[in-house]
């Protein structure tokens, strides 16, 4: 039997958005203040929790004892323009969605919460442009977020340049998907990409410089039909169970 924990909304003002953010918060079923728990931030929140059922899948996956106590805070998008000014690199409100991530929402979830306070304690996960900010937010804050997973990320030159000026590579470990059918996504800006190449050349940079990451070319499309069988994989290598 899979127990079910606890999935609850919250609302946090962000002083550097000048605008009220929407937080899904998992907890596990067997969540005690006197655990410590490391925690996994997921841009398109809500997509994670219903297209990518996350929090059923980390219930199963705790039973089993394959992963490491985590909470989950998904962070929804208000709709898609919305998402696109603060996901997409080019997006006005990219940097301070960013700033947000690291300095308003880890501070509320480590006072709220038995965390482990340290890069590693922290991961961030996305699909897509979510993928992109996720990773341009550890990059950014490589101290405060050690781990990052990006399924089928938009990757352009902005992300090229900022992954070749990046240092700390040891600070960060990566988890990195992207479809061979890749090559024509209609984006919400109503154009076509071709996600395939430029993520194959994000890969090859990152590994010249050494990065910690696990990459891998899936038969499949821009879709949920194949993130979320992926999810297993991710929290499984990702969250394994060991001890700090």
């Amino acid at each position: 039997m899979v127990h079910t924990g606890t999935v609850k909304e919250h609302t946090l003002y962000s002083e550097t958005l000048k605008e009220d953010m929407t937080l899904l918060i998992y907890l596990p079923h067997n969540y005690s203040p006197l655990y410590k728990y490391t925690v996994l931030i997921a841009q398109d929140g809500k997509d994670y929790f219903q297209l990518g059922r996350l929090p059923r899948l980390t219930e199963k996956l705790l039973a089993q004892e394959e992963i490491e106590n985590v909470i989950i805070v998904g962070v929804p998008y208000k709709d898609v323009k919305d998402r696109s000014k603060k996901y997409h690199p080019d997006g006005e409100q990219h940097d301070a969605y960013i700033h947000f991530l690291a300095r308003e929402l880890v501070p509320f979830i480590d006072t709220e919460y038995p965390t482990y306070q340290m890069g590693l304690g922290r991961a961030l996960i996305g699909d897509s442009l979510a993928g992109t900010v996720s990773y341009k937010t550890a990059l950014n804050y490589p101290h405060t977020f050690g781990r990052v997973i990006m399924q089928s990320p938009f990757v352009n030159e902005n992300v090229l340049q900022a992954t070749r000026s990046f240092k700390d590579v040891h600070l960060i470990n990566v988890y990195h998907i992207i479809g061979t059918e890749e090559t024509s996504v209609k984006t919400t800006r109503g154009s076509e990409e071709d996600f395939l190449t430029p993520n194959r050349e994000l890969h090859e940079q990152m590994t010249k410089q050494n990065f910690s990451v696990f990459y891998e070319e899936f038969k499949g499309g821009h879709t949920w039909k194949y993130w979320q069988p992926d999810l297993e994989r991710v929290m499984k290598m990702m969250f394994p169970k060991t001890s700090y």
